[in-house]
């Protein structure tokens, strides 16, 4: 007489998470993909920082409402453009996504001194202010790192630099080149001059910090440093975004 081999009730638990397991992955990366296929084209109008700068406000008593206007590339002064560039990220047009010299200089900077140096590229900023939010987790390191693939691979350089110029945090409540230069110099961003770029990329380290109308002596060194990067990279650099 045959017998029936029934299942042991801990080996299907097993693989009824093993199922929800895999069906979750499928859909985190499904998901992840369509978004940001999407934002290659769409505008980001909110970033969970932005909603997070809000909610600190909020908890404070503090009113501080968001100051932001999406503008394309094209509206930006390319003196912004190639300040960022030259201040943040020297080789953005050039890596994929890793500056892995920076990296590895960081890592054995960071050994012996208690301020800690970065290294995260233009791209990698960008994925952590559209995707991801504020935190120095591995785990949160892991996923910026997924999402920089993604967007250098299904946006470009043009496409990056044109959503990091419109969400990084330029001031208290303040995003984007746009809102910024209205906000500094009461001018369009297109219409920044060489000096008013270079001020407002130097302040990107601490935004809430620094003015750039009132520039501190570190400020105005790292004015400098970007102005001089500027002159090092060359013309020919930047000709891929001129072009």
């Amino acid at each position: 007489m045959a017998q029936t081999v029934q299942s042991h009730p801990k080996t299907s638990i097993l693989r009824t998470l093993g199922r929800v397991l895999l069906w979750c992955i499928g859909l985190f990366f499904g998901l992840s993909i369509l978004t940001v296929l999407v934002f290659r084209w769409v505008p980001v109008l909110a970033t969970p920082l932005m909603v997070l700068r809000s909610m600190e406000y909020i908890l404070k008593g503090e009113q501080m409402p968001v100051k932001k206007d999406w503008v394309p590339l094209s509206e930006v002064s390319m003196h912004l453009q190639k300040a960022v560039i030259a201040s943040e990220d020297p080789k953005f047009l050039n890596h994929h996504g890793f500056d892995f010299e920076a990296i590895e200089k960081a890592l054995k900077r960071n050994k012996t001194r208690k301020r800690k140096l970065g290294a995260s590229t233009i791209s990698q900023q960008t994925a952590k202010n559209v995707f991801l939010y504020p935190s120095r987790t591995y785990f949160r390191k892991g996923l910026e790192a997924y999402f920089t693939v993604l967007i250098e691979l299904l946006w470009g350089k043009e496409r990056i630099l044109e959503v990091y110029l419109n969400v990084i945090e330029l001031g208290p409540g303040l995003y984007g080149a746009e809102a910024a230069a209205q906000k500094f110099w009461k001018k369009k961003a297109l219409n920044l001059t060489p000096s008013e770029a270079q001020l407002l990329a130097a302040i990107l380290p601490n935004p809430r910090r620094w003015n750039p109308t009132r520039p501190t002596s570190f400020v105005l060194r790292r004015r400098s440093f970007a102005r001089r990067n500027i002159q090092i990279l060359g013309p020919e650099y930047f000709k891929e975004l001129l072009d």
